[in-house]
């Protein structure tokens, strides 16, 4: 059975001095990981990451997740290089297709299909392993030869085909979990669900039987490498009371496409006492094969004591 580790999702800013002291908190709480989004109108990824690491001691540092349609490859590449060098391997990176369409209206990005978005995911997973395998550029060899520059190349080498710092790659539908049962060390499998009929980014909480297929069906895909993936968990909302039903049904107003009974299975949310999410967790890893759990950061403090609870 795969050991737990945490993560949180940083949603804000409000200053240096209070960013700094929040992940220097989740550091002593026994979070692993503080993740950075990739969302138009939240803070950027890579300086986000590089100040997380710079605050604490252990804590590494990923993306959960980026928009793939948004880089060139190649200026990706370098900014993950950087990262990856500048906290001495602490970088994990993950990597999605894309889903609110309005933020590739306002950055003036074409929107494409999912299959296109997807395809583009795929070659840029490609790109970067192949960039992170090479010792740079040849066009720039001459001036790091005069000067005796150090090639700027990843201090891990585990994802990517061994070339590259940890990949994970989130979704739900089935052309993104098959790239991920492919090239993923990390697999995500979201909670949340496109709903059919529906504009771009109108979202449905996944029930756990949902979460059962598509963790079966990146089985399924990968084969061989099954056994060597890490599951992550994204939980939306940390609810602590002692009356999980009375919550329950209080949220089917709010997740009408959901009975109470299915609030409290599903995998994406965590409600009760502090022991009992951590036996939700115990279970979640025994069933799915979760081990690797996030919550938002607006979460971090409260669902901190089930950290404790699970050490």
């Amino acid at each position: 059975m795969p050991d737990f580790r945490f993560g949180f999702n940083v949603f804000d800013v409000p200053s240096r001095a209070e960013f700094v002291e929040r992940c220097r908190r989740a550091e002593g709480l026994g979070y692993d990981i503080a993740l950075a989004a990739d969302h138009l109108g939240a803070p950027a990824p890579f300086p986000t990451m590089m100040a997380a690491a710079d605050a604490t001691e252990r804590l590494r540092v990923g993306t959960l997740v980026l928009n793939a349609p948004f880089w060139n490859p190649h200026l990706l590449a370098r900014e993950i290089v950087t990262a990856d060098r500048l906290t001495g391997g602490r970088v994990e990176i993950g990597l999605g297709a894309g889903h609110m369409k309005w933020e590739f209206d306002e950055a003036g990005i074409p929107w494409q299909p999912f299959g296109a978005r997807v395809d583009r995911l795929a070659e840029t997973v490609e790109e970067l392993g192949r960039i992170f395998a090479t010792s740079g550029y040849e066009q720039r060899r001459a001036t790091a030869e005069m000067f005796g520059l150090t090639d700027l190349v990843p201090e891990q080498r585990t994802g990517f085909g061994g070339s590259g710092p940890p990949l994970l790659i989130g979704g739900t539908g089935d052309t993104v979990l098959r790239l991920a049962a492919e090239h993923a060390d990390i697999v995500g499998i979201a909670g949340v669900y496109q709903a059919k009929g529906q504009p771009p980014g109108t979202f449905l909480l996944g029930t756990a039987e949902q979460a059962d297929d598509r963790v079966r069906f990146v089985r399924e895909h990968a084969g061989d490498r099954a056994g060597e993936i890490e599951w992550n968990l994204l939980v939306q909302f940390v609810v602590v009371t002692d009356d999980r039903r009375a919550v329950a049904e209080e949220n089917v107003r709010r997740l009408p496409h959901l009975t109470a009974d299915e609030i409290l299975e599903t995998p994406y949310l965590l409600i009760g006492t502090e022991e009992q999410m951590a036996e939700q967790l115990r279970e979640r890893r025994e069933r799915y094969g979760f081990s690797y759990i996030t919550v938002h950061g607006p979460f971090m403090d409260v669902f901190g004591p089930v950290i404790e609870r699970l050490g």
